[in-house]
């Protein structure tokens, strides 16, 4: 494969800015502005010049400020002007937060209940809630303060008043602390389980010894009494919580166990399936043969779609075609009629002998865009259904949007330096937007070069057959010039940042990943040691060209590893070759049994994500024409994908 040449890291930056959208320039107010939003995040309040600010679009910002600043003095009259004032920003529903923290903490729950409009998000502030209709609706109160209490893990301090009142009013009672002690050992929360324990009297003794010597050996839930606590109250949440923790430590004895133990047990519907649900998961998973005919009899009872569709993999994996067709059809019908299951009811009906209903089902798959979809019009031979929608606006609703609240705020912080807080006023507006309003948002991003808003915007609005806006030709450039640089398709590379980022350059994962096509640190300072670059850092990883440049190199590498074949790069790229090398020794040789073979459900929908855009990206390149395109290279539908995939045998 072509290597990059050897360019420093000043030079792609320059290079990168360069490719940047005009500098959008500063207008009259906004130097003011500037200063007063600094100010007011430090209450610097005699530093403002209001009169300054006061035509400013985003004059509320200084006043969602100075108004959080006097909380919880301010009176709710004066927080629902200011709701009132800015029901089309995301400052109300910041302020209502604000709000009822500030009220709840320092127990004026009247002003509380005057400024909230139902139960509010996050767990410290529904505590405050609910502690506030203690005496307004106690039953509300008692139905909310159960819900949070009913947790394996410790609550905020702010939960504290609402369940002592509840404990003292008899709504939360010795079986909601046992069970929530049952939760905690579940979970590992040890500290929580003694704190419980302790609240609990001699008549769980014996509940509390079971607990005990489960958790010096599981197999002993053969032995522990079968009724636990008082009125035998405690049984299902003690036998729940060990067959959580003996399931997945050793299923097959797990079940050996629950089979003994299950006839005799007096426990609630719920218990009993979270118990065979899990039993039936990991039976599944963890391909335990003697442990099939037990889960094939408890499924239908479940009736649960993902063991349906888990089950339904098991059958593929052992090429048990007449199981394919049968598990496939207690799907329910929406999932049933998806094109991937479609598709592989016609893979099982064409392998028992059964064409016509075959082509049927192809047909019917084929009409979807998706990964499955186009592998059924290959299948078929016939042209993929991209089923693209007209993006044009008329000029009148173009003028109309550029010139919203809204918009004219998103510009503002963007010209005052504030991009996060302008997506959030972007966001907002078009999760709150109507149909025409959300098209009109997506064709100015469009207009703007505004990429990674222009993509959530046809999420937020559903605007599934938008394709030109769905994907954008963000960074072609750098696509096509590093894909050719190191013989990498760049519609692939397309697809990998359209499905890592959806187009946002400064992406962060919860893992540390970062950037549009997503680089670990440690990968981005690997390859460019290898490419005899400077590691370019957290923040230098971040630069499109840079990012575009180094994600490039290592799917390169990828496809070396796999011998050129992108569905096994590509799982290699979201979860690592490691795990893929020992995938590909156990795989079926079926590309498509590879895909569905593949045990994360995260990388099994990311290289059907990544191949299916790569499709849209190359067909929108050829004005949304798909002939000469194909969803896989005819190398990779006909190879073996097992161990001999491994360029290295």
């Amino acid at each position: 494969m072509p290597r990059f040449p050897l360019v420093p890291w000043k030079s792609l930056l320059t290079a990168a800015l360069l490719c940047l959208p005009a500098v959008v320039h500063a207008e009259p107010g906004d130097r003011a502005m500037r200063d007063a939003l600094q100010a007011a995040r430090q209450h610097r309040w005699e530093a403002i010049d209001r009169a300054a600010i006061d035509d400013h679009v985003l004059a509320g910002y200084v006043d969602y400020h100075r108004l959080k600043a006097r909380l919880p003095a301010a009176e709710p009259g004066e927080v629902l002007t200011f709701l009132e004032r800015h029901a089309d920003s995301p400052l109300a529903g910041w302020m209502r937060g604000q709000a009822i923290s500030a009220y709840g903490e320092a127990g004026r729950y009247r002003h509380l209940l005057a400024v909230a409009d139902g139960e509010p998000s996050g767990t410290a502030r529904q505590c405050h809630y609910y502690t506030a209709l203690l005496d307004e609706a106690p039953q509300a109160a008692a139905e909310g303060g159960r819900r949070l209490w009913a947790v394996g893990r410790s609550q905020p301090d702010a939960c504290d008043p609402l369940f002592a009142t509840l404990r003292a009013r008899g709504e939360i009672g010795p079986v909601a602390t046992w069970e929530r002690l049952m939760l905690a050992w579940q979970a590992g929360e040890t500290g929580l389980a003694r704190y419980l324990g302790r609240m609990l009297g001699d008549d769980w003794d014996n509940g509390r010894a079971a607990m005990e010597r489960l958790q010096q050996d599981y197999a002993a839930i053969t032995r522990v009494p079968a009724c636990i606590g008082p009125d035998c109250q405690g049984s299902g949440a003690l036998f729940a919580a060990a067959m959580h923790g003996f399931t997945r430590a050793d299923t097959e004895a797990a079940l050996e166990a629950w089979r003994k133990v299950s006839p005799s047990l007096t426990i609630n519907e719920a218990h009993r399936d979270a118990i065979e649900h899990d039993l039936a998961f990991y039976s599944l998973v963890r391909d335990i043969d003697q442990n099939r005919a037990w889960v094939d009899g408890v499924l239908p009872r479940l009736a649960d779609t993902d063991l349906f569709e888990l089950r339904t993999r098991v059958a593929l994996a052992d090429r048990d075609w007449a199981g394919v067709t049968d598990w496939i059809g207690r799907l329910p019908e929406a999932e049933r009629d998806e094109a991937r299951w479609q598709y592989w009811l016609a893979r099982a009906h064409e392998q028992r002998g059964d064409d016509a209903t075959a082509q049927a089902a192809y047909r019917r798959a084929a009409g979807e865009r998706d990964f499955y979809g186009f592998a059924a019009a290959d299948r078929l031979g016939q042209p993929y259904a991209l089923k693209m929608a007209s993006t044009s606006i008329a000029p009148a609703q173009r003028q109309a949007i550029a010139e919203s609240p809204a918009v004219r705020r998103t510009e503002a912080l963007l010209r005052l330096g504030e991009p996060g807080l302008a997506a959030s006023e972007w966001y907002h507006a078009a999760a709150n937007a109507s149909p025409q309003e959300a098209r009109a948002m997506a064709g100015y991003a469009q207009r703007e070069g505004w990429h990674a808003r222009l993509v959530q915007t046809t999420i937020a609005a559903e605007l599934w057959d938008a394709l030109d806006w769905r994907f954008p030709e963000a960074y072609r450039d750098h696509f096509l010039r590093w894909g050719e640089v190191t013989g990498v398709d760049p519609y692939l590379l397309m697809g990998i940042a359209r499905r890592e980022s959806a187009y946002n350059p400064e992406a962060l994962s919860p893992a540390g990943a970062r950037g549009l096509m997503q680089l670990m640190p440690a990968t981005a300072a690997q390859v460019s040691r290898q490419l005899g670059l400077d590691d370019p850092g957290p923040y230098g990883v971040l630069d499109p060209a840079v990012n575009i440049r180094l994600g490039s190199t290592y799917i390169g590498e990828m496809l070396d590893r796999y011998r050129g074949n992108r569905l096994a790069a590509t799982a290699a790229y979201n979860a690592g070759p490691h795990r893929v090398d020992r995938w590909l020794e156990q795989a079926p040789e079926a590309f498509d049994l590879f895909v569905e073979s593949i045990p994360f459900r995260e990388t099994r929908h990311y290289v059907q994500a990544v191949l299916t855009y790569r499709v849209i990206f190359a067909s929108l390149a050829q004005g949304g024409a798909t002939q000469g395109i194909s969803l896989l290279t005819p190398a990779e539908q006909n190879m073996r994908y097992d161990g001999s995939l491994l360029a290295r045998n």
